[in-house]
């Protein structure tokens, strides 16, 4: 891939999912709603960012235009598929399976990864034959019951200062730091971090609310972090936090009391590593 690929890619990645949803939509599933502008640009700036630091991990398939992407990333030991799509029209012609083992080249020497995973079973599939194990996990979707909110102390506003404990954070709990992506992450998104001596952990804040990606050395303090996220939510504002497996049950009490609805959806995959916890992924950066 190259950064000139990165429009087409995005563009691709949109009508992709959203296939996706048309066709797998259930009855309790509302209908996908079109990727807001400012959403589609912030995904190009990630892919970017990828392409910058991660070329080798992220290819294209072309035949008379773009029609497949999948773009990787390596840090610390721990290779993460940030994306991985191709078209309606040209899957089942081979073209997924020859961009997963490209993108799957740049995880050699890395012992552990990480992928979050649509429900696409043809994917999983994939995934699975790739030495991934499979976590179901949910989705945490709603709106905030703002009278559920309590009052949360000890968390305050991170930035540049406190990406070292937030590598520390990450190492403690996935085993890897996540290096240049948080200098990224803290200048498109709210950082509140919690640093005390019986715990420290870091949120990144959905520009909608809720969390983007959390890490914590332990329960109570993801519980404060998850909370603050939450209350950032407007009281209309349906908010989607996916990828939430059964090991992060202290992310389901918080999101029951909160008032949001849990739905099976999707896979955390994992190589050689149980699910970190306590953690909620970055779906772009794992």
């Amino acid at each position: 891939m190259r950064h000139d690929d990165v429009d087409a890619a995005e563009q691709l990645s949109a009508a992709t999912i959203a296939a996706l949803e048309a066709r797998t939509g259930s009855a309790d599933w509302p209908a996908h709603p079109a990727m807001s502008a400012a959403r589609s640009e912030q995904r190009r700036r990630f892919m970017h960012h990828l392409v910058e630091h991660d070329p080798a991990g992220c290819w294209v398939a072309e035949d008379a235009g773009l029609v497949g992407i999948a773009t990787s990333l390596r840090r610390e030991g721990v290779w993460g598929l940030s994306s991985f799509f191709v078209a309606p029209e040209a899957q089942s012609r081979g073209i997924g399976a020859s961009l997963l083992e490209a993108a799957l080249t740049y995880s050699r020497g890395c012992l552990r990864g990480m992928i979050c995973a649509s429900h696409d079973p043809r994917a999983a599939r994939r995934y699975r034959l790739a030495g991934f194990t499979l976590h179901p996990s949910m989705v945490l979707r709603g709106s905030v019951d703002r009278s559920a909110l309590p009052v949360v102390d000890r968390v305050r506003d991170g930035g540049l200062s406190d990406l070292d404990l937030c590598n520390s954070v990450d190492r403690q709990t996935r085993g890897a730091g996540h290096g240049v992506d948080h200098e990224l992450l803290a200048a498109e998104l709210r950082l509140v971090v919690v640093d005390q001596t019986t715990g420290s952990g870091y949120c990144y804040v959905g520009a909608r609310g809720g969390p983007h990606l959390l890490a914590a050395t332990n329960r109570r303090t993801a519980i404060r972090l998850l909370w603050e996220s939450l209350a950032a939510a407007g009281a209309a504002e349906q908010l989607e936090r996916w990828h939430v497996t059964a090991a992060q049950e202290w992310a389901v009490d918080v999101a029951l009391a909160a008032g949001l609805q849990l739905h099976t959806r999707g896979y955390l995959a994992l190589r050689n590593m149980k699910p970190p916890m306590p953690y909620l992924p970055s779906g772009f950066f794992l």
